[in-house]
């Protein structure tokens, strides 16, 4: 895939692979525009869990998003396997912001592309946490 001359700079931290299921897809036979999002959010815990946060109800600290957008590009129709691509900005606080761009294994096209900002959240008070220092220097 080709990453778009308008990007900011941004850093890939991870690449995944999810088969598309027959239940993704809508009516019209291409996988559900929420299912884009769904994608995306794999994406994203399979990266915090490679740095060894938890994800889940447990954790004192956590990450969620407070915004997210998707650019559908070309539909993604079944049988497929997407790839997505999950890069991160330069950190603030207790924020970093992700973009994300999704292809179709054997097809160099862009078939998606997306954002959203995560901040890291105090699970005890809902306010705003520091990032991690892993984390920081994960995406710095």
């Amino acid at each position: 895939m080709n990453t778009p001359a308008s990007a900011p700079d941004r850093k890939l931290l991870l690449t995944t692979r999810i088969p598309v299921r027959w239940g993704d897809m809508d009516f019209y036979g291409h996988v559900n525009n929420t299912v884009y999002f769904r994608y995306y959010e794999q994406a994203r815990v399979e990266w915090l869990e490679a740095f060894g946060f938890a994800v889940g109800p447990t954790a004192e600290t956590a990450p969620v998003i407070i915004n997210a957008s998707c650019t559908f590009l070309i539909p993604v129709n079944y049988p497929a396997t997407v790839i997505v691509r999950l890069y991160a900005g330069a950190p603030g606080r207790s924020s970093v912001m992700t973009w994300y761009e999704m292809g179709v294994e054997g097809d160099e096209r862009v078939f998606a592309t997306g954002d959203c900002k995560v901040v890291w959240m105090d699970t005890r008070t809902g306010k705003s946490a520091p990032l991690p220092d892993a984390l920081r220097a994960a995406v710095a």
